[in-house]
């Protein structure tokens, strides 16, 4: 036919008992349908060399045992990436309690929260706390698992009967869970002689398992720890953080207070009538503790300065304006310095890898004149502000100001927690505050709720409410945003004087209705969809809490709106 003929040759053809695949890099593979995506994947020598665990296919996550059955489109997904290292750790999850149990059948292991290296803090429930011998034989059990390569298979369970599986275990958690599920199924993962419920998707057998440690940890727990996505076959030095750890313990309390022991405890307090209680003492605990922190600062009569510093969407323009009022109350006043406005000329902004502008970099900010200005304001010396003009990229003159002998300054920043912010303030003058969302009211004892799902969360109602954005383009941006905060404020959190954990323990009850449809916006097929996907199916969980509850001076209304600080400054 020639090239100029629009008239397409149509023959008829044999029916195909096979499936093409497209691999990146245009590669094609093929194979008999009902082939599994693993099969493919390790004929083109991926699954080892690249660290497979999942795939994407025709735009939907997939585990690595979905079967092809029509010409796909495939995309590995990594250990190296967000979704292949979830799915990794909720495996590694499933081993350490296959094990445990195996050696230990009244044991009842609880994931409580994360560890910025890397890991896992457990906890252990129905006997004594694992010795550091106990732990080595749980170990040297995942170990032998992993060799034998078991496989994790997952099957349709009747819900009464999950129910009736996880109650002869005293498993209260999954039980009030499921309690309020309105499906009459749950999907189980199995390895070896262990029925689970996992939120999320599974590797397909043991022997992708190799990189962990078991390591005991204070008095009562223990580490499980595995890589970060972006040194996935290496464990992290272990570092411990006290302070980010005391803040757990803290939550943890509150959540006793409330008598919360799990997603399914709030559930049925929502349905008990309960869910104003505990919205008003978790307000009322919020406003203790910043209280708290206003005498801590009160009682340094010497401290001028007062940064704060926290990852996105931790409500930390809320913080601010609510320790400023306390502080008022405490005889304190206080001038807010804007960080933002010593920002560099544009033509003198730092650059990143790609030639972008990197405005998270501390370069990216006028040190030298920041730090002059503090000492000459501290001093009680009159200092002509600097306005920087986002439009233009340049920076203008602002206003002047000369603070009283009893003001302080409060500002807010994401380098705040920074040494090299403030190299010419002597460190009696600083007080440094750090302030994020430490989610710990998680499903059950083994499936967390992230705290960087609380964040995104927020930040999708945020973006939507106030700045006009999509949830499509707020996900988009998430992962730049995350490498920020890696880069800038996790790495000097403990140079804080004090933390705060702006989760409230009905936070994702309140959102729920607000980012449900937002996130069912998102074009089906896209990346963004995928990660909406996750989302929607973590939120299935929650029982949604009337936003009308919410008090107007609460750090979610920063969020969803209805803040009495959102015109308000001192």
């Amino acid at each position: 036919m020639a090239d100029n003929d629009p008239t397409p040759i149509v023959r008829h053809a044999e029916a195909r008992e096979t499936a093409q695949v497209w691999l990146p890099g245009n590669q094609v593979l093929e194979a008999p349908i009902g082939t599994p995506v693993e099969t493919y994947l390790q004929a083109a020598g991926l699954l080892e060399k690249q660290l497979v665990v999942a795939a994407v296919v025709n735009g939907q996550m997939r585990e690595l045992h979905y079967r092809i059955t029509s010409d796909s489109e495939v995309e590995p997904l990594t250990m190296r990436s967000s979704d292949g290292m979830r799915v990794y750790r909720r495996s590694l999850t499933l081993l350490l309690v296959t094990a445990a149990h195996e050696l230990f059948p009244d044991a009842i292991v609880y994931v409580d929260h994360s560890l910025t290296f890397g890991g896992y803090y457990c906890t252990v429930e129905g006997r004594a706390s694992f010795t550091a011998e106990e732990l080595a034989q749980i170990e040297a059990r995942m170990r032998s698992i992993v060799e034998q390569d078991d496989p994790i298979t997952k099957e349709r369970t009747p819900l009464g009967e999950a129910i009736h599986l996880f109650r002869s275990r005293n498993d209260l958690g999954k039980v009030r869970l499921l309690n309020q599920r309105r499906k009459d199924y749950l999907v189980l993962y199995k390895l070896r002689n262990m029925r689970d419920y996992f939120h999320g998707y599974m590797v397909p057998s043991s022997r992708y398992l190799r990189w962990f440690e078991l390591h005991p940890y204070q008095p009562t727990g223990f580490i499980i720890h595995f890589p970060r996505s972006t040194e996935p076959t290496q464990l992290l030095p272990f570092q411990d953080y006290p302070r980010l750890a005391t803040v757990f313990r803290e939550y943890r309390k509150w959540l006793r207070l409330m008598g919360l022991q799990d997603v399914g405890s709030l559930n049925e307090a929502i349905h008990g009538g309960r869910i104003q209680e505990i919205v008003l003492v978790g307000e009322a605990l919020h406003e203790g503790r910043i209280a708290q922190i206003a005498r801590e600062i009160f009682e340094r009569p010497d401290v001028k300065l007062v940064l704060i510093a926290g990852p996105s969407s931790s409500g930390k323009t809320t913080f601010s304006k609510r320790l400023s009022i306390q502080l008022l109350a405490a005889g304190v006043r206080q001038f807010t310095m804007g960080m933002d406005n010593y920002f560099v000329d544009r033509d003198r902004t730092p650059r990143d890898e790609a030639g972008d502008y990197d405005f998270e970099a501390l370069e990216a900010l006028d040190l030298e004149l920041f730090n002059q200005h503090l000492l000459e304001l501290a001093d009680g010396r009159a200092v002509t502000l600097p306005r920087f003009n986002f439009f233009t990229g340049q920076r203008e003159t602002g206003r002047q100001v000369e603070l009283h002998p009893d003001q302080i300054i409060l500002a807010e920043g994401i380098h705040g927690l920074n040494p090299a912010l403030v190299p010419s303030i002597p460190p009696e003058l600083v007080f440094r505050v750090y302030v994020s969302a430490l989610t710990q009211l998680n499903l059950d004892q083994h499936n967390r709720v992230p705290t960087t799902d609380t964040r995104l969360i927020r930040r999708i109602v945020r973006d939507a409410t106030h700045r006009g954005y999509s949830a499509a383009e707020t996900i988009a941006r998430w992962t730049s945003v995350r490498r920020g905060e890696r880069e800038h404020i996790f790495p000097y959190q403990e140079h804080a004087d004090v933390m705060f954990n702006s989760a409230l323990v009905y936070d994702l009850a309140a959102l729920k209705p607000l980012v449900e449809p937002l996130l069912l916006q998102i074009e089906p097929g896209s990346r963004q969809r995928i990660e909406a996907k996750r989302l929607l199916a973590l939120l299935q969980w929650f029982e949604p809490c009337p936003i009308r509850l919410i008090p107007d001076n609460s750090i979610l209304r920063e969020f969803v709106g209805g803040s009495i600080f959102r015109h308000f400054d001192l």
